[in-house]
């Protein structure tokens, strides 16, 4: 049959599963937009700004797991998604973006909101198009979702002039795709899962460093598997956290810069490091040179680009990490390190990494745990970026799997707001909450208005210190105390609230935490509660920049409080 470009693509899009996207319209995308009223099997969210479109996907495959999808027109559409296509290409998103563009005779010639979109993002993509003949745009999109969502995931961007959604052709969605130069390694080298399995028998203090690609490749089951079967400790990356169960006793927290204390040190004496889904990055592993010294290092991601790019390898394993854990499961012994988990229990108990003080005043620490004890256990947090986010993973504390959706790789702040618009659309049973400083709220709040018009039920938490909190850290501890451009004037988060038509709440004491936070969840839509939190409250521990690991700043903690719970 004969369509026009536009309804090619809306067919594609429904050909491949796809159920909600978020986009803006604009003069070059318009076509598209023409149709879409025509397919009401695609729910269309309408948000402010694309760059809150980009986030909004970009949460959404995490939490749904297929590909998150986003809209723009050309010119400013297109590069206002930049941002969170870097986001989504760094953490490894599934996504597909699709623009406008200018008609064909007009490229090149510096045409009304003409933007070379495809050059702008060829560093940032996976993958991208330009598609000039209507007739291409099936085997375009087939190819694209395919690119997106297999190997290593990583955004595609497809770039449609309008002229081409305008015009006609005949309309066959392929049903099989022809990439033979991309063939990504699932299954690992058979004998370099049996030397992994050697030196993980073989080892007195093996850590696993468990991360996002755990979750990527849904291998929960056999990272449990592993460490019980072995008896090694698990630690995670920032974006690893919920892919292990919190409250399991193997399970120790996260590393790096803000990691717990004892893990930082737990790398200086391992003797082995098993990798599983990370990419080895600065935040999580400090100084390169100086990492795990007395380890070998056993290394498994699905990107051959990642292996030994950071730090040395001497058992490199390419492939899918489920199917590798699979494998190496069978060749594992059971072990037995019960005296390397003393070892990380008795560091724990002299260097606590967690501590509220019982002082009677507002922590950001206080809200947050209060805010995980609270929600039910189907819950589901994204965070934006700064001292909040990192306070979020040092306390995460559930069993539920990938239920913690953050910004790791490229710290995008007000990330928090739209992501929990993608979370709550993809998990429509779960409770969602943003986490947010008062600076990065401040970025995207504007998408207030997408989840009233689309009724989108999400609690928002605004931890309000007035500063931009982690750069007025560093100010402090690494800049003489010069504190420059980081105080922050904050509307009134209640009427701002109120203006959206939502129930905002203010917090200024800790009698006041556990009521408002029962009295948002409650409220059968979104709500927001602004937290004034002491303003100088700083994040440790913490590896100065540039530091090693074994150069990690303890929590100051008076003696008396180190019984304090974990």
């Amino acid at each position: 049959m004969r369509l026009k470009g536009a309804q090619i693509l809306a067919e594609s899009l429904v050909r491949e599963g796809v159920e909600v996207i978020f986009g803006y319209p604009g003069g070059a995308i318009l076509p598209f937009y023409h149709y879409l009223p025509e397919y009401p099997q695609i729910r269309h969210i309408l948000v402010r700004h694309e760059q809150g479109a980009g986030h909004a996907a970009d949460a959404y495959a995490r939490a749904s797991g297929k590909v998150g999808v986003a809209v723009a027109t050309s010119g400013p559409g297109a590069t206002n998604l930049v941002t969170a296509i870097v986001n989504a290409q760094m953490d490894s998103v599934p996504m597909v973006v699709i623009t406008g563009q200018v008609p064909r005779a007009m490229i090149g010639k510096d045409a009304f909101q003409e933007t070379d979109v495809t050059g702008i993002t060829l560093p940032i993509t996976k993958h991208n198009y330009l598609v000039l003949d209507a007739a291409d745009i099936p085997r375009v999109i087939k190819e694209a979702f395919y690119i997106a969502s297999s190997g290593r995931p990583g955004v595609v961007l497809v770039d449609i002039p309008r002229d081409v959604l305008q015009e006609e052709a005949e309309f066959h969605y392929p049903e099989s795709i022809d990439l033979p130069g991309y063939q990504p390694t699932i299954q690992g080298h058979v004998a370099q899962i049996k030397k992994a399995a050697e030196l993980i028998n073989r080892s007195e203090r093996p850590l696993i460093i468990a991360g996002h690609g755990i979750i990527l490749a849904g291998a929960y089951a056999e990272l449990r598997e592993l460490a019980e079967k072995a008896q090694i400790p698990v630690v995670n990356t920032l974006l690893g956290i919920s892919n292990f169960p919190a409250n399991h006793y193997l399970y120790q927290g996260m590393m790096g810069m803000h990691g717990m204390y004892h893990i930082n040190m737990a790398t200086n004496e391992a003797d082995l490091i098993i990798g599983l889904g990370i990419r080895f990055d600065d935040r999580a592993m400090g100084r390169f040179k100086d990492f795990a010294p007395k380890a070998k290092i056993i290394h498994v991601d699905i990107d051959p680009a990642e292996i030994g790019k950071n730090v040395r390898c001497d058992v490199p394993i390419v492939g899918d990490v489920k199917h590798v854990l699979r494998v190496l499961n069978k060749y594992v012994q059971p072990g037995n390190h019960t005296a390397w988990l003393n070892w990380l229990d008795e560091m724990r108990r002299r260097y606590p990494s967690l501590y509220i003080p019982d002082d009677g005043r507002l922590w950001s620490t206080y809200v947050i745990k209060t805010i995980y004890d609270m929600t039910p256990e189907n819950a589901c947090f994204t965070t934006g970026v700064g001292q909040h986010q990192m306070w979020a993973a040092q306390y995460f504390c559930r069993d539920k799997p990938n239920c913690f959706i953050t910004s790791g790789g490229l710290g995008t702040m007000g990330f928090a707001l739209p992501a929990a618009i993608g979370a709550k659309l993809a998990r429509p049973d779960a409770v969602v909450w943003a986490i947010e400083g008062d600076g990065g709220f401040q970025m995207t709040m504007y998408e207030l208005a997408t989840c009233v018009e689309n009724r989108i039920d999400i609690k928002i938490a605004v931890i309000n210190n007035g500063y931009l909190g982690m750069v007025r850290q560093w100010q402090q501890l690494f800049y003489n105390n010069r504190y420059s451009a980081v105080a922050l004037f904050n509307p009134d988060y209640v009427k701002l609230a109120e203006a959206y038509g939502i129930p905002g709440f203010r917090v200024s004491s800790r009698e006041e935490v556990a009521p408002t936070v029962e009295t948002a969840l409650a409220y059968p839509g979104p709500a927001l509660i602004e937290f004034q939190v002491e303003q100088e409250e700083n994040c440790f521990p913490m590896v100065p920049p540039g530091a090693a690991l074994s150069e990690t700043i303890p929590m100051p903690v008076p003696e008396v409080a180190k019984s304090w719970p974990r």
